[in-house]
């Protein structure tokens, strides 16, 4: 019989059915990392989602045989650990690819629009006050006709360029930053900062991709360009960002991520005046959040259990990642 432990219960907002084996299920709504080896002591299964699972921690365990993470991201596990010590490591996969895509546009459209300054506008009365129908105090750009830069050729990112398509948007899929190559269907990443007149994150957060976008990369964009981040924090040098959204170095930024989630008040994209301005919006994680993308998820990830259970989660399988 299998224990299976689920630390981070409240992390999704869906129904978790029990799986289809003998089990004995332990949940807890939130989990401390202090208190992660007290709650999975004798658990055969981990059921985490951002909570950090060490080389070390696992090592303590000598009953855990699994960890399935409840999200696409596993840079919160030491995967090199779990297979030194033969522990599965699972994740969800394609969960995500209406909502995150759709979350992205909508950001795009918003600062593409100016919809932020606008509705400011009215409520400051200026509206009331036009002398004609309306008025054009902020400029409005389409997307048709625009170049958007994509960097990451998963799902999520493909996603977004079917969106791009169909907006009549000219899509350009980045190769990796440094790649000696080009391969076929991408373009050069320095190409793409060039060029984009948007630029959306949708890789993983690595060693290589960590500060992906920093300063010199920012300065390299158009200045009317916008940089959008739906995918990890840590792929932008957040301080770099600030000042650039502040100097003018692009026009504006999307970001659904920050490197330290929930971040402190002292972030440095949580200033004030950056929270005010009409070209940055931030939102707290919540792409990939839609009611059916949720529960996709939570049934994909008690799919991932029943397949370790039966003897199916092998090296390869579509969900393992260790």
């Amino acid at each position: 019989m299998h224990r299976i432990v689920y630390l981070e219960r409240e992390s999704i907002r869906a129904e978790v059915r029990r799986p289809a084996f003998a089990h004995e299920w332990t949940e807890y709504a939130r989990t401390t990392a202090a208190q992660l080896e007290e709650r999975l002591a004798g658990a055969s299964i981990a059921i985490v989602n951002k909570l950090p699972i060490s080389g070390a921690l696992m090592a303590r365990l000598p009953q855990l045989k699994m960890v399935a993470v409840a999200a696409t991201g596993t840079n919160n596990v030491d995967l090199e650990a779990a297979r030194r010590q033969g522990i599965v490591v699972s994740n969800i996969q394609g969960y995500a690819v209406h909502t995150v895509p759709e979350h992205v546009f909508s950001l795009l459209l918003a600062l593409s629009r100016n919809l932020l300054a606008y509705r400011q506008s009215v409520a400051e009365g200026r509206w009331q006050r036009a002398e004609q129908f309306c008025f054009f105090d902020h400029p409005i750009r389409d997307l048709h006709g625009a170049t958007l830069g994509v960097v990451g050729g998963g799902s999520l990112g493909q996603g977004v360029v079917r969106l791009a398509q169909a907006f009549g948007m000219k899509v350009l899929q980045a190769e990796r930053k440094g790649a000696a190559m080009v391969r076929p269907g991408y373009t050069a990443f320095a190409t793409v900062l060039a060029e984009a007149d948007a630029l959306s994150l949708h890789c993983p957060l690595t060693a290589e991709t960590r500060h992906l976008i920093g300063a010199a990369e920012l300065q390299a964009m158009k200045p009317s360009a916008l940089l959008i981040n739906t995918a990890r924090g840590g792929l932008v040098d957040e301080a770099a960002l600030a000042r650039a959204l502040r100097e003018g170095w692009i026009a504006g930024a999307g970001f659904d991520v920050l490197t330290a989630e929930p971040p402190t008040d002292d972030h440095p994209l949580l200033s004030p005046d950056l929270l005010a301005a009409p070209n940055f919006l931030l939102t707290p994680h919540v792409a990939w959040a839609s009611a059916p993308a949720m529960q996709a998820l939570a049934d994909q990830l008690i799919d991932n259990l029943e397949a370790f259970a039966r003897g199916a989660m092998t090296p390869g399988a579509a969900n393992r990642v260790a």
